[in-house]
């Protein structure tokens, strides 16, 4: 069972208001290819806001038993979802392991492995693992390609409750080496909303390097569709949008004072956003929550709010550190570390927002020594203006 009993117990703690944050906001945007930056006029970008965060262990235990218990998902990163309606929910990750558990909490070396699938939840259970090939010969939802593979962003369910549309990114290799391997294009796979069978690949925006997909949302008339331009040590949002729901339809970019239909007018909005990250309506604004990649190999979980969907963001502070994260964390081990934090708005409860992060560790055979390693953390952050 996952090591719930070493996380960290509830606390709530003051977090930046208004002013202070606005300060940090201004030393964030001096970095080099930064966007401008805009007045803010909403309640959520002056409030100082508390925090208390504590896991969610019914969560916790839900993918530990599925796990452990059959020879289908037992570990993935990425861990996006999406409500399909009738009591279903697909929880979508990249780098799957796929096999059974022994007693003792390990798995073969030899252990199924696969770039992307789905775990179907249906009524408040996690059902079945949905990938491509056959059972026999089994792949990514999206095949692998001669010398690359697909992994997953974000994904959105089609306003008719037909499609479920999900974000791929495609990487290739470029040498023998553990990391010789980069971002070559994204592409829109399309899934049948019901049989969750794939109907067609499409490709999309690759033009500027920009990875997109790290969030999709809904906003008015519009979708938008965020993105990291991952440099390394930093990593910068962008931001696109369709009108309607059709992510195949042409697109447009946030030019830090309007859009344009060129994928090159695309602006810097900020750095230190992680690979996934979430934008989600909060409040009367916007709630961005990301591993903070400012610095490296962070545990930290960090909160930013704005008046609009496209920033300014505001930075409120932590809004939960790691346990398990490096030497002193939770493993003790220095290898483990955790990123890729964001919000799944659909699953608010009155007990706060839902926060997912992945842990993963630089020794692969850590994974299969230790199953609990590689598997998605969850957590409920309830945020509370300061009176």
């Amino acid at each position: 069972m996952l090591r719930s009993l070493d996380l960290p117990r509830r606390s709530r703690r003051p977090v930046l208001g208004r002013l202070a944050a606005a300060s940090l906001l201004a030393l964030s945007l001096s970095l080099p290819g930064a966007g401008p930056v805009s007045a803010v006029a909403c309640d959520v970008a002056s409030q100082t806001w508390q925090v208390a965060a504590e896991p969610d262990a019914a969560l916790t235990e839900a993918f530990a038993s599925y796990g452990n218990d059959h020879d289908g998902w037992s570990g993935g990163d990425s861990t996006y979802s999406v409500t399909l309606g009738a009591g279903r929910r697909i929880w979508a990750f990249s780098d799957t392991l796929i096999g059974p558990v022994n007693d003792d909490g390990t798995q073969p070396l030899d252990t199924e492995f696969v770039n992307s699938s789905f775990v179907v939840e249906a009524e408040g259970r996690m059902a079945r693992t949905v990938t491509g090939g056959t059972p026999a010969e089994r792949t990514g939802l999206l095949a692998p390609t001669e010398n690359g593979w697909y992994w997953q962003g974000a994904s959105h369910l089609t306003d008719d409750g037909r499609s479920l549309d999900v974000v791929f990114l495609h990487f290739e290799r470029f040498g023998p080496g553990q990391w010789d391997w980069a971002w070559s294009a994204n592409v829109l796979g399309r899934f049948d909303a019901g049989s969750l069978r794939l109907r067609e690949v499409v490709p999309l925006p690759s033009e500027t390097g920009v990875n997109w997909g790290s969030w999709i949302a809904r906003d008015g008339a519009h979708t938008l569709v965020y993105g990291v331009e991952d440099l390394g040590l930093v990593k910068y949002m962008r931001i696109a949008r369709v009108t309607g729901d059709d992510l195949s339809q042409p697109w447009e970019y946030w030019t830090g004072d309007g859009w344009s239909s060129a994928e090159a007018d695309s602006v810097r909005v900020m750095p230190g956003v992680a690979n996934e990250y979430s934008v989600t309506a909060f409040e009367d604004g916007f709630l961005l929550v990301t591993h903070d990649t400012n610095e490296l190999f962070s545990a930290r979980i960090v909160g930013y709010v704005s008046c609009a969907p496209t920033g300014p963001f505001l930075p409120i502070g932590t809004l939960y550190t790691t346990p398990e994260t490096g030497l002193f964390g939770s493993y003790g081990n220095p290898n483990v570390f955790t990123y890729n934090a964001h919000e799944h708005p659909d699953l608010r409860t009155a007990d706060g927002l839902l926060v997912t992060y992945n842990v993963n560790s630089f020794v692969p055979d850590d994974l299969y020594a230790d199953v609990t390693i590689y598997r998605p953390r969850f957590v409920r952050v309830d945020l509370q203006p300061v009176p």
